[in-house]
């Protein structure tokens, strides 16, 4: 038995530094990822072949699967303790899946059935943890390769938290505030019985803010009986933790800054893309231009705000109060006067710039797309989305040896956040702006080094997807081997 799973892990790093780029072919109908390529497929095994049966269905789910398999899954055959304990095989089955009806009325009085989801993933190092997603594409892939993510990436801010993720095909936009709150009721009527504050701590996500994190956690209070940090993202009259809205954006800035700081440059004149405008696309954007970048750009599902000479924090206000409390679409913006170019359509990526920040969502980046960021100039990538960039992206990035952060590493701050606000709960104490920021900044430079260790290539570059992938696989695969079968 191989006493050292570290060594072994370091032993195998130089095979997989430079694998074979490719899709993986034939896993999903999604476009994105069976883009044209002369490279070979990922590495396979059996039990892959098998989760592919099974999940077939799941084509984001395989696609998180893929990715990570990459790094770990040569490093892992060679160490005989992990093997022994089929390491691999258990982290792709999650602990369970809860899956329950949802029923709520709309303010005509009409009966709306919608399906609500739980998935708890792993929780070798701490109770899950992860956001609930309210969203139309809502389904058991998105959350299952969202929990599977998560995993890696609560592993990486070293605090103690397991891996989940939730949500519903609920959509709250357009719904009155008395319509979400009878969904958020409903909702937690049925999910107040797998969470708690040593057991599973949701949070926000895409759909779920400040609104519908305080319709669920007075709603769990209610059932409960109990006052407990059992949801994270609180508002801060009810025990939230300041800088937890800003913490995702904040954090993957953090993250680049380190990246470029490393190579002996900095983002102070730095042509920056930013995709999105929900809360991680605008503290991202907010971030960037106190650091002396230019953001050039915003957008929406309908659009690209374009700003040719980067964003005032003037503007920043207007936006930040049309997305915030008017919950309008960026094209009002335009039409407002207040500046910027509305590329009705476009994605931002076609424009020229230094740097990219994927903010909005899944495999918004393809392969084309990846290509024309290269040729347009963009250095440095780093994801403030969960897997925004298709596998052939990150592919055409790391084989041009960008700086390339892919999400489970960049855009740990919002969980490292919230894993700070259990902390506060649970002394009952509450911190300032400086002391959160300050701990924030500690744990994305921590983040940084692990991936610097873990994936730094012969000369002397840095892969940070096998680096991000085998930092926060180590920890976890150790302590399942800790703990024996189960």
């Amino acid at each position: 038995m191989n006493s050292c799973p570290d060594t072994a892990l370091r032993v195998g790093l130089n095979l997989i530094l430079d694998p074979p780029f490719g899709d993986n072919p034939g896993t999903t109908p999604d476009p994105m990822l069976t883009e044209n390529t002369t490279s070979t497929a990922p590495p396979s095994a059996p039990f892959l072949d098998g989760l592919k049966q099974r999940c077939g269905n799941e084509p984001e789910f395989l696609q998180a699967v893929d990715e990570v398999m990459e790094s770990l899954l040569a490093v892992s055959q060679q160490n005989e303790t992990y093997t022994q304990a089929r390491i691999l095989e258990r982290l792709v089955e999650p602990d369970r899946v809860v899956m329950f009806r949802v029923v709520w009325e709309d303010d005509s009085g009409a009966v709306r059935i919608n399906r609500g989801y739980r998935v708890q993933f792993n929780n070798t190092i701490g109770p899950y943890k992860g956001g609930l997603r309210f969203h139309p594409t809502v389904n058991l892939s998105v959350l299952k390769f969202l929990a599977f993510e998560q995993i890696f990436k609560n592993s990486l801010t070293g605090l103690p938290m397991g891996a989940g993720k939730g949500g519903s095909d609920f959509d709250p936009r357009g719904k009155s505030d008395r319509e979400v709150m009878r969904f958020c009721q409903s909702f937690m009527t049925e999910l107040f019985r797998h969470v708690g504050h040593n057991t599973d701590v949701p949070a926000g996500d895409i759909g779920v803010g400040a609104r519908e994190i305080g319709f669920l956690f007075c709603h769990y209070k209610r059932l409960t009986g109990r006052y407990t940090g059992a949801l994270t993202g609180k508002g801060l009259a009810y025990g939230g933790s300041l800088i937890r809205t800003e913490a995702t954006g904040f954090g993957t800035v953090y993250f680049a800054r380190d990246m470029l700081s490393r190579n002996k440059d900095s983002l102070d004149g730095k042509r920056c893309l930013v995709s999105g405008s929900g809360n991680v696309a605008l503290y991202a954007a907010q971030k960037l231009m106190e650091f002396g970048a230019h953001v050039v750009s915003l957008s929406d599902s309908k659009g690209t705000l374009h700003f040719p000479k980067g964003l005032t924090a003037e503007q920043f206000a207007w936006v930040h109060d049309l997305k915030e409390r008017r919950r309008g679409r960026l094209s009002e913006f335009s039409e407002d006067g207040s500046g910027g170019e509305y590329l009705e359509n476009k994605k931002p990526w076609e424009l020229p710039a230094d740097c990219a920040f994927p903010c909005a969502t899944q495999n918004e980046i393809s392969l084309d797309d990846a290509k024309t960021m290269v040729d347009n100039g963009v250095k440095l990538v780093a994801e403030g989305a969960n897997m925004p960039s298709s596998i052939a992206a990150v592919h055409h990035f790391r084989s041009h040896e960008l700086l390339f952060a892919p999400g489970k590493a960049a855009n740990a701050g919002g969980v490292a956040v919230s894993g700070l606000e259990q902390s506060q709960n649970a002394l009952r104490i509450f911190w300032d702006r400086t002391k959160v920021d300050r701990r924030l900044q500690e744990i994305m430079t921590n983040i940084h080094e692990k991936c610097v260790e873990h994936g730094e290539r012969p000369n002397g570059s840095v892969d940070y997807v096998h680096g991000a992938n085998l930092a926060g696989f180590i920890k976890v695969a150790d302590a399942m081997v800790a703990f024996g079968v189960n």
